[in-house]
């Protein structure tokens, strides 16, 4: 019976339905297109996506490789630093480990991790770990009187945070106006 609904359908409507098959078949290619084009885009973000936190794997695990061998160093330049009073035998053993530290320093620099120093400026909790705090009243709230390690840094990345001593105003400072400032109220006039 279709071959005879067929043959009883007139050329136009059978162009018609052709047509509109057509438009269907362009409909569902654009539509499969356009599938094949978003989970391209979608590959290759995941290909991006994964890279980046591949190097970023990488970055880390040797800034924490390097992070372990501070320590060590910093105590290599401290004893480096007492061979200055000792005998002339000393102090040429002290010049071949002062090479060696000079070595170690030009990785550090090579992979981008600075020392960075720390006296006198403002305690940033993100790049100072605060051993000692001192009550006075001749710095500002905050600053750092001393050094006792070094702070180093790769990028904006802390990877050592500087071990420091920090001022803080005196209780009896904070506590009661001075002279000056009771003169200077209105309400006291």
């Amino acid at each position: 019976m279709t071959e005879e609904k067929k043959e009883e359908q007139s050329p136009e409507t059978q162009d018609a339905i052709k047509e509109e098959s057509k438009r269907d078949l362009h409909h569902e290619l654009y539509e499969y297109k356009d599938k094949y084009m978003r989970l391209l885009a979608d590959i290759e973000n995941t290909r991006k996506r994964l890279q980046k936190e591949k190097e970023e794997t990488i970055r880390l695990a040797v800034e924490n490789t390097i992070a372990d061998f501070l320590a060590p160093l910093e105590q290599l330049e401290n004893a480096l630093q007492t061979t200055q009073k000792s005998s002339e035998e000393v102090k040429q053993w002290a010049a071949g480990f002062q090479m060696i530290l000079s070595q170690f320093r030009d990785i550090l620099h090579n992979f981008g991790v600075l020392a960075f120093h720390s006296q006198g400026t403002t305690f940033d909790p993100h790049l100072h770990e605060a051993m000692e705090i001192v009550e006075t009243d001749q710095h500002p709230d905050g600053t750092i009187l001393e050094e006792f390690s070094k702070g180093y840094k790769s990028g904006h990345r802390t990877i050592k945070a500087a071990r420091v001593k920090v001022a803080k105003k005196s209780a009896a400072a904070t506590l009661s106006p001075t002279l000056e400032e009771e003169n200077n109220n209105p309400q006291n006039r």
